[in-house]
């Protein structure tokens, strides 16, 4: 009998983490699917009432990762942990409270969440964790400080955690995903912004990023062209850019 898979999908309510809930269950995958919003979550659980759990978790509140751990107790394990909450938009002026709340949720909530799942599989054999960054972690963006700040946090905290589970010998992946622009309710507001990707199309190749149990993965080739010329650019160039 094959055994079930089992993923936690925290950010499932919309975007990109939905679209991702709704290709493992096609796939025959149990889910645990996570957010601040439930309602959203029920639609999923109606699309296979018998392999899908719901908790309705803040990555902010400090019992965030204690209901992660109930989530999976419920859904009788995990085998995947998949980040897709976030928040970001445009501080041009420098709001507190735009700054505050975006390093609460995209590094203190990050950080919280991916490691209550990492000591999870660190203590039941292995596991694999996949998160959504974004290329915005590439460069400091005048636009976003906030935002483009704890998205490099995000990629590189990924990468210390890979470098010490290889060295305590676990059985522990890791999949940084890095999209460039997509039609979320993440970019909606006060900018126009080129090279949209479609939730639809961006979730397909994080499941297959995942299955192939890629280190790092930008999505799409435009982006990967465009972040390899960041990456080139020096800092006294970087700094007159106008974006």
């Amino acid at each position: 009998m094959t055994k079930s898979r089992k993923a936690i999908i925290v950010g499932a309510s919309s975007g990109i983490g939905r679209e991702v809930a709704r290709l493992l269950l096609s796939d025959g995958w149990h889910l645990g699917v996570a957010a601040r919003r439930e309602e959203p979550l029920q639609e999923l659980k109606a699309l296979a009432p018998e392999r899908v759990e719901v908790m309705t978790i803040d990555v902010t509140e400090h019992d965030a990762g204690e209901r992660l751990l109930s989530l999976t107790e419920r859904l009788g394990g995990m085998d995947l942990y998949f980040h897709a909450s976030g928040i970001g938009r445009q501080n041009r002026t420098l709001e507190t409270d735009i700054e505050l709340r975006t390093m609460d949720t995209n590094a203190v909530g990050f950080t919280r969440m991916i490691g209550t799942a990492y000591r999870y599989f660190a203590e039941h054999g292995g596991g694999h964790i996949a998160a959504i960054t974004s290329i915005a972690g590439t460069k400091g963006l005048g636009p976003a400080p906030a935002y483009s700040a704890t998205k490099a946090l995000q990629a590189c905290y990924l990468q210390a955690l890979e470098q010490q589970s290889y060295q305590r010998g676990l059985n522990i992946h890791f999949t940084d995903i890095r999209p460039g622009f997509v039609d979320t309710a993440l970019l909606n507001g006060d900018f126009r912004y080129p090279m949209l990707m479609q939730p639809e199309t961006v979730a397909r190749d994080i499941v297959k990023s995942v299955y192939c149990r890629r280190h790092v993965r930008v999505i799409d080739f435009r982006y990967r062209l465009l972040t390899s010329l960041w990456r080139r650019i020096p800092r006294w160039l970087w700094r007159r850019l106008r974006l």
